[in-house]
């Protein structure tokens, strides 16, 4: 007793302490790094029951193909085709594949070594600190709610078009609301509640009706790409509908329309991020995590692939709908063929409810980790000791979702998503390279760091040449020049800076050529997102500062571990426990 007291009397001691020197310890907060696995299993702690490790490998492949096949690729690849790349679209699909891979490789190095929920949270906060985590977290689960929103209200249109009715008559027009929040989608509000439910319910059911919803989706996709073939002619690859007033051939907008296209489609892939999020839940993290994340992303690439390429046999380049390519083109047909339009309706919807289904799982364990960390209120850690999920984060996400898909309209979403998601690539990517070549109070970080900051800078302004510079030998000339630049300064670093320390499981190869391509990638697609999204995220990124100013930097983890806010006796905190070297992997 005498120690509690003792505990408690230094606790509140070093709280007064604290908060006269509240500037210093907000400076430290915003650029420590915890690199410990001991704190990685304490934070654990504060979810109070543990999550159950029920999934393996072919789980996870069945999250990302659900994730990342959803209704993205019925509505990009048609834009991609008629306004950028042509035919060649399918190489577009191809490199989009390409960046999502080398990204995948740096979620899966974190991931093996830290099988923690939160996925890119995690990795970045104890690789960069709370304050640079708690911002990137924040921005990603505001798009994960954001972006299921969207795909909710998605959903009633697709389900529409395979029964035959239009969307006006799924959805409520109430006249005194603005434009834009006047039509109330209550099929929408009810996707996302029943979704909810059973996430909360279990992960291993929500797997298994996951892989039910993915397999029929596939087979959905395989007889458009069957049919494609089928009724397509191989001419419409290279000669378009309106040769007089279109370019003909495989690449009629040239290489810089296979690249425009590429940053088009590579929002179709996007959601395999969800999968490492779930790694405290895997078996055995060694062996199932880069199978599973990996894994899927090449599925997922080869099914785009022959789904472009099906797309550009059934039509000329220049007569392919933008909007909904696959089902307008059977819309019109008077070959008994129009059918296929309405099963292509219904293809679209259970990709829309696996992706939004994975989409959930994992905004809810991103809140759950952040949660753990004390940087928003605990109560969003909870987990269940029945169901081993998070609960709160599941229920609060699902509500929030939910209630902004009941009356926002769709474009106004989409403008509102991907920068986040986007950034958190770049950040992991940083970060990989960073934790390789830096030990914590051995390295100098430095080396890294200007490394880090020149290839980005290069990176920015080949992307700004790129978008805004004109055509022609100069713009040729300065885009040769920065990759010259960035290749010089990669190659240096490779040879005169040593790496700290190697993974013992699982690394990311050819180190750190294929990060480094991760972070020019996803500088470069930033770089193609619209004025609404970067002023979206500037907005809410001042928002979460101004948050962590005023609250998290008083009440999170690293805050109680330097002793400035002591536990209180009976809060109910939990005593943290011994960490599970097993479940780390060390």
């Amino acid at each position: 007793m005498e120690n509690n007291h003792g505990s408690s009397f230094s606790n509140l001691k070093a709280y007064s302490q604290a908060l006269s020197n509240l500037p210093k310890r907000l400076a430290r907060r915003a650029c420590s790094v915890s690199t410990s696995y001991e704190e990685m299993s304490r934070v654990k702690a504060r979810s109070g029951s543990t999550m159950q490790k029920s999934l393996r490998w072919f789980d996870l492949v069945g999250f990302g193909i659900g994730g990342m096949v959803g209704a993205g690729v019925f509505i990009t690849t048609g834009r991609a085709a008629r306004l950028y790349a042509g035919p060649a679209v399918v190489i577009s699909y191809a490199i989009a594949g390409f960046c999502a891979l080398l990204s995948a490789f740096c979620y899966t190095e974190f991931a093996v070594d830290m099988p923690v929920a939160g996925g890119a949270f995690s990795y970045i906060r104890v690789t960069f600190g709370e304050f640079v985590a708690f911002l990137t977290g924040a921005n990603l689960v505001m798009d994960y709610v954001l972006s299921n929103a969207a795909v909710s209200r998605s959903f009633t249109a697709y389900l529409g078009t395979a029964i035959g009715l239009s969307t006006e008559k799924w959805r409520l027009t109430i006249s005194f609301l603005p434009k834009g929040f006047n039509e109330i989608d209550l099929v929408a509000v009810l996707v996302v509640i029943i979704l909810t439910l059973i996430i909360c319910y279990s992960t291993r059911e929500s797997s298994v009706l996951n892989m039910a919803l993915t397999a029929i989706h596939i087979l959905f996709i395989m007889f458009v790409i069957i049919v494609g073939f089928w009724k397509g002619n191989s001419k419409n690859f290279w000669e378009p509908l309106d040769p007089q007033n279109h370019a003909g051939g495989f690449f009629p907008f040239g290489v810089s329309g296979v690249f425009n296209g590429a940053a088009m489609v590579y929002l179709s892939y996007i959601g395999y991020d969800a999968v490492s999020t779930m790694a405290e839940e895997v078996r055995n993290p060694v062996k199932d995590i880069p199978v599973g994340v990996s894994g899927s992303v090449v599925i997922v690439t080869v099914l785009y692939c022959l789904m472009a390429a099906s797309m550009s046999m059934l039509l000329p380049y220049d007569a392919i709908d933008p909007e909904a390519p696959f089902s307008a083109a059977f819309r019109g047909k008077s070959d008994g063929w129009r059918w296929v339009s309405n099963v292509i309706g219904g293809g679209a919807s259970f990709g829309i409810l696996t992706s939004l289904m994975v989409a959930m799982l994992g905004q809810a364990r991103y809140m759950c980790m952040i949660g753990r960390s004390s940087v928003v209120p605990r109560w969003f850690a909870k987990v269940h000791h029945k169901t081993s999920t998070p609960v709160n984060a599941s229920a609060f996400l699902g509500i929030f979702t939910a209630a902004i898909a009941l009356f926002t309209d769709l474009d106004i979403l989409l403008n509102l998503v991907t920068i986040g998601t986007l950034f958190v690539f770049y950040m992991v990517a940083n970060a990989v390279i960073y934790r390789r070549y830096v030990t914590v109070g051995t390295t100098n970080p430095w080396p890294t760091l200007s490394f880090l900051l020149c290839f980005s800078l290069t990176s920015i302004v080949f992307t700004l040449i790129w978008q805004f510079a004109p055509a022609g030998k100069p713009k040729a000339f300065m885009l040769g020049a920065c990759t010259v630049v960035a290749a010089a300064v990669l190659q240096m670093f490779h040879c005169l800076v040593p790496q700290a320390q190697k993974p013992e499981y699982w690394g990311v190869p050819l180190m750190p050529w294929i990060p480094s391509i991760s972070i020019f990638l996803n500088i470069f697609l930033l770089g193609s997102l619209d004025k609404p999204s970067y002023i979206r995220f500037g907005i809410f990124s001042v928002f979460v500062v101004i948050v962590y100013v005023l609250y998290s930097v008083h009440a999170s983890f690293d805050a109680q571990e330097d002793g400035s806010l002591g536990m209180k006796i009976g809060d109910g905190m939990l005593q943290p426990e011994e960490p599970d070297y097993r479940s780390l992997n060390i």
